[in-house]
C-alpha cells in the first residue's frame, strides 16, 4: 500500500505522519559507532552502498548531506528489470524495496559510518515491511551488500547493537546480497531538494536532516543539487 502525498489529504497528514514518520525508535543522542568496521581508505577512491529504509524520498534527504558522499540515486533492487517502474512497485507484487544507490569516498568515510547513519536518523530498523504510514514490502528495511566485507561489518553491527539494546525491539533489517539496482524515474530523484514545501517532506523528511545534522555534525554538510 503506497501512501506518498499524492494519496492522502493534508488532514491525515497532519493528523496520522508525526508519530510515525521519524526513526523513533532510536535516541536522541548517536548510537554507538560499529566496533567492527573497515579502515579508511589510503587514497580517495569511490566505493557503493545500497540501503532500503522506508520511502526513498528521505533516505536520500539524509545521505546526500553527509559528508565523503560523492553521489546518491533513488531506485528499486529485489525485483526484476521488467517491474522496475513506480507504478509497480507500489502495487506491492514486484518485491522491489524502495532504494538508495550511495557512491562515497572510502578515505574520507567508512561503511560502518554510512550504516550507524542508516540505523540511527534515516529510517527505523525495527519497523518490519512499513516506515511509518508507508506500508508493504518495498517500503522493508534491507542491507543490500556488494561485497563480503560489508556483508561482515552489517551483519556484526546488527548484533552489537542489538546485544546493547539500544532499540526498544529487535532489528529487523535485511542483509542481503545486491542483485541489481535500477534507477527511479527522474522525478524521484533529489525530490526532497525540489519539493520543500510538500507536506509530507516537511513532517517525514526534514526532521531526518535535522536529526542527521544534530547527532553528526561533523559528517553534515549542505546540499543543493547537481
Amino acid at each position: 500500500m503506497s501512501l506518498h502525498p499524492w494519496l492522502r489529504p493534508v488532514l491525515t497528514l497532519a493528523l496520522v505522519i508525526p508519530v510515525a514518520c521519524t526513526a523513533k525508535a532510536a535516541p536522541r543522542a548517536p548510537i554507538p559507532a560499529p566496533t567492527a568496521d573497515l579502515a579508511l581508505a589510503a587514497k580517495p577512491a569511490k566505493a557503493k552502498a545500497v540501503f532500503a529504509g522506508g520511502c526513498f524520498w528521505g533516505t536520500q534527504a539524509v545521505f546526500e548531506r553527509v559528508r565523503g558522499v560523492v553521489q546518491t540515486t533513488v531506485g528499486y533492487s529485489g525485483g526484476t528489470a521488467e517491474t522496475a517502474t513506480y507504478d509497480q512497485v507500489s502495487s506491492e507484487t514486484t518485491n522491489h524495496a524502495e532504494s538508495i544507490e550511495i557512491v562515497y569516498d572510502p578515505s574520507q568515510i567508512t561503511y560502518g559510518t554510512l550504516l550507524r547513519i542508516f540505523f540511527s536518523v534515516a529510517h527505523d530498523p525495527t519497523q518490519k515491511d512499513r516506515q511509518g504510514p508507508d506500508v508493504g514490502r518495498s517500503y522493508r528495511s534491507v542491507i543490500f551488500w556488494v561485497n563480503k566485507d560489508q556483508e561482515r561489518v552489517a551483519r556484526a553491527y546488527i548484533a552489537q547493537l542489538d546485544a546493547a539494546h539500544v532499540f526498544p525491539s529487535k532489528i529487523v533489517t535485511d542483509v542481503t546480497p545486491l542483485e541489481a539496482f535500477y534507477r527511479a524515474e527522474d522525478y524521484h530523484q533529489d525530490y526532497a531538494l525540489h519539493n520543500p514545501g510538500n507536506p509530507y517532506i516537511q513532517i517525514c523528511d526534514r526532521p531526518k536532516v535535522e536529526a542527521l545534522k544534530q547527532q553528526f555534525p561533523g559528517l553534515f554538510t549542505d546540499y543543493h543539487g547537481h
